[in-house]
């Protein structure tokens, strides 16, 4: 018989330890399983605080995170970058007067230090993220679960909701750095593609527009300019078209909504997760290698959401190159804000590591070249109208080819009547349909057999 100096530590014992079972941590057992008892200390409690009270996403880490990146660096606003940008607003709403029919904001933009912005876009991240956020934490539960014990499945589903707080804080705690690490680069609450600033509000981080400028060569007054014209159009384009800010969002979340996480990826990484490092866990979720290839319906969801923000993107671009003409550094500046664009803008790496999601606008130029084909027609309060519902907004097709948007816009400002469509014959058909079997008006045919029961019959309109 082994002496108890020689038995193999109770791996039992020492989970009921360390998942809060009503123990302390005994360090010799933990040396016994070759693990630093001062690093597991500390481990747990990192853990501990990670938890959430109700087992869910402890958001606040987010905040917290974000917070100390943006302000360790944040030099804050001065009085000078203040007065300078406060006038490139004053004149680029005078210029976009002149090229947009969309009315101005209601609030006053403004410069704001980096911690004002992750203040203000915090509420969107979160709302983009929290789908896989909960994912990857349902299933670090059910990973660690099956590879337990089973004479232990029992204790570790008493621990389910600490288990799965602790991988959904995780996910927050990676989100929250790379907010934070956004925080250092964006120039505006436009700059990302996605409408993550309040509706209505628009913004520049002086302290990032001058890291931005600086290797340009471009005199800072038009720089400002520029930038706080792009920056109104964007905010005044989601302000009028309110339906087009949820248009963009719910499409986000639903691909995220799609996501799910690689299971093997997932339960190789538990099965030699050591509590003393989670650097490697946080390693995984940072490099999305959680997460797997897209499945044919996500592809099809990006393709829709990339011909959207192209459309977006190729208007903001028109109109800001109309507003701005009389600007010398114009060209340049638009070149080189399309050229960091196209790179990968900030959104891109934050998105695509934490939900799987590419934000590219692909076609923004062909999408600007359809709406400079629009506004050569038929002028700038027509193609602005098309931001008043969503049925009227451009479609893929019309980016690659809009002479048939063209014909019907001008169709349309000549008085005539456009030319009918499959949707609207399939639409006719559905509003005839409802009307008689509502028992409303309906068409007399003469046939005795047509004749109706009900007493109340009509004519129906051809």
């Amino acid at each position: 018989m082994a002496d108890d100096d020689d038995r193999e530590p109770d791996f039992e014992e020492i989970l009921r330890s360390l998942l809060g079972a009503g123990g302390d941590l005994d360090p010799e057992q933990l040396r016994q399983l070759g693990i630093d008892p001062a690093a597991m200390q500390a481990a747990m409690r990192q853990l501990q605080g990670m938890q959430s009270a109700d087992g869910g996403i402890a958001w606040d880490l987010t905040k917290r995170q974000a917070l100390h990146i943006a302000n360790q660096s944040d030099l804050g606003v001065t009085a000078s970058q203040r007065t300078d940008l406060d006038q490139a607003f004053a004149l680029a709403t005078l210029w976009l007067s002149e090229s947009t029919a969309v009315s101005e904001l209601a609030v006053a933009p403004r410069a704001v230090t980096r911690g004002e912005w992750v203040e203000k876009t915090l509420p969107v991240w979160q709302e983009l993220a929290e789908p896989v956020a909960t994912s990857i934490a349902d299933a670090l539960t059910a990973a660690l679960s099956e590879q337990t014990p089973e004479d232990m499945r029992e204790l570790v589903a008493g621990a389910g909701k600490i288990l799965r707080s602790v991988g959904g804080s995780m996910f927050a705690s990676q989100l929250g750095q790379v907010i934070g690490e956004l925080s250092l680069e964006v120039v505006s609450g436009g700059d990302v593609g996605i409408p993550i600033m309040p509706a209505g509000e628009a913004a520049i981080l002086p302290q990032n527009f001058a890291d931005f400028g600086r290797d340009l060569e471009i005199p800072v007054d038009q720089l400002a300019l520029y930038i706080a014209t792009r920056e109104l159009a964007h905010a005044r384009l989601f302000r009028h078209a309110r339906w087009l800010r949820l248009q963009v969002i719910t499409a986000v979340t639903e691909f995220a909504r799609g996501v799910r996480v690689d299971t093997g990826a997932l339960e190789d990484l538990a099965s030699r997760f050591d509590p003393s490092n989670p650097e490697e866990l946080r390693d995984a979720l940072e490099s999305g290698a959680l997460l797997p290839q897209r499945s044919p319906e996500q592809d099809a969801a990006l393709h829709s959401l990339e011909n959207t923000l192209a459309t977006i993107e190729g208007w903001v671009d028109v109109v800001t190159a109309e507003a701005t003409s009389r600007l010398p550094s114009a060209a340049r500046i638009a070149e080189a804000t399309r050229r960091r664009r196209a790179v990968g803008g900030p959104a891109e790496q934050a998105l695509k590591s934490l939900v799987g999601l590419e934000l590219r606008p692909r076609r923004m130029r062909e999408a600007a070249a359809m709406w400079r084909a629009v506004t050569d027609a038929v002028g700038i309060a027509a193609r602005d109208a098309l931001w008043d519902y969503p049925d009227l907004m451009p479609t893929s097709e019309d980016i690659d080819d809009p002479s048939a948007l063209v014909a019907r816009l001008e169709a349309l400002a000549r008085g005539e009547t456009p030319e009918r469509d499959e949707f609207d014959d399939a639409l006719a058909a559905l509003l005839d349909g409802e009307s008689g079997a509502d028992g409303g008006p309906q068409e007399e045919s003469g046939d005795a057999d047509d004749e109706s029961d009900d007493p109340g019959e009509g004519e129906r309109p051809a």
